[in-house]
């Protein structure tokens, strides 16, 4: 692998990553899949809203379907991380945290995006087990539920409607200056959303399910599951280091296609939307792929002609 010229690098082996992966395999193109192993959602016991996959966990789901992708034998997995990237559209070189060299015609970045902590003591002890970011994803797990939100500001005013088709006995907590407006503080108020702005000093659980949300001031909201906000990165620096558009929220710029400003370069999943589903995800890898396929055969055809 190390010595010859690849059809496509694939860096990140999530749902996206791994579509591609199949779709690529199944054009006979010659892909390497390079991942460090450390996805995201490892804390997440299940995964939901996969049609045929609803309840898998994330190690199991990426299990099958590398078994899948193994019947096409021009597409390798690399458990690395690639910290460079240099050369240009038909001839970029990728250098790995372990030494290795890859070198290919095109680059698919589906890195995903990255957690930053929000040191609040006791939740990590939860998340994944009786704290979640998408109700979507986890909702129905709580549904009905005494739940305390982790949130302020505008994203509180999109996120309570939203939860309120799974339960209306939740709580917010701001963890600090609510950044609310008064109209909206009285909008929660008509809809008897509690608002809690005091900075939390702990989230209190017995393995891992929650039991209280503990304030700085004293006050103590009991609660049987949590949802927070994450504050998120793009899963590498990379798509930026290269030249690639990023938005200030840190999602690389892509068209409907999936490429990205740099020639030969595509994006797909996380790292380039914000729908942040695992079947989204999925789907965009394969319609990216559709892309840089379409791409490298018109290329080829060009070159034969």
């Amino acid at each position: 692998m190390e010595k010859k010229l690849l059809d496509v690098v694939i860096i990140g082996g999530g749902p996206a990553g791994l579509n591609a992966a199949l779709m690529l395999g199944r054009a006979k193109k010659h892909v390497a899949v390079i991942d460090h192993g450390r996805p995201r959602n490892a804390v997440t016991r299940e995964a939901h809203g996969f049609l045929t996959r609803d309840g898998i966990s994330p190690g199991e789901f990426r299990k099958i379907a590398r078994e899948e992708i193994r019947a096409y034998p021009s597409v390798s997995f690399v458990t690395d991380k690639v910290v460079s990237i240099a050369g240009s559209n038909g001839q970029f070189q990728c250098e790995t945290a372990q030494g290795r060299t890859v070198k290919s015609k095109k680059v698919l970045f589906a890195v995903g995006m990255k957690e930053r902590p929000l040191n609040i003591p006791g939740l990590a002890e939860v998340y994944g087990k009786s704290a979640f970011v998408c109700p979507y994803c986890d909702g129905w797990e709580l549904r009905d539920r005494q739940l305390v939100v982790i949130i302020n500001g505008a994203e509180a005013m999109r996120f309570a409607p939203l939860l309120a088709g799974w339960t209306n006995r939740f709580a917010i907590c701001t963890n600090g200056p609510d950044e609310l407006t008064k109209a909206q503080r009285e909008e929660l108020r008509r809809h008897r959303v509690p608002v809690f702005d005091a900075p939390i000093r702990s989230i209190d659980s017995n393995d891992g399910i929650v039991r209280r949300v503990v304030l700085k001031d004293g006050r103590i909201i009991p609660c049987t599951g949590i949802f927070f906000k994450p504050k998120l990165v793009t899963g590498s620096d990379l798509p930026r280091v290269i030249g690639c558009h990023v938005t200030e929220a840190g999602m690389v710029v892509v068209d409907e296609f999936g490429k990205t400003n740099v020639p030969g370069v595509y994006s797909a999943g996380d790292a380039a939307s914000r729908r942040y589903q695992a079947i989204s995800a999925a789907a965009a890898g394969a319609f990216t792929a559709m892309a840089m396929n379409n791409e490298l055969n018109w290329e080829a055809w060009k070159r034969n002609g």
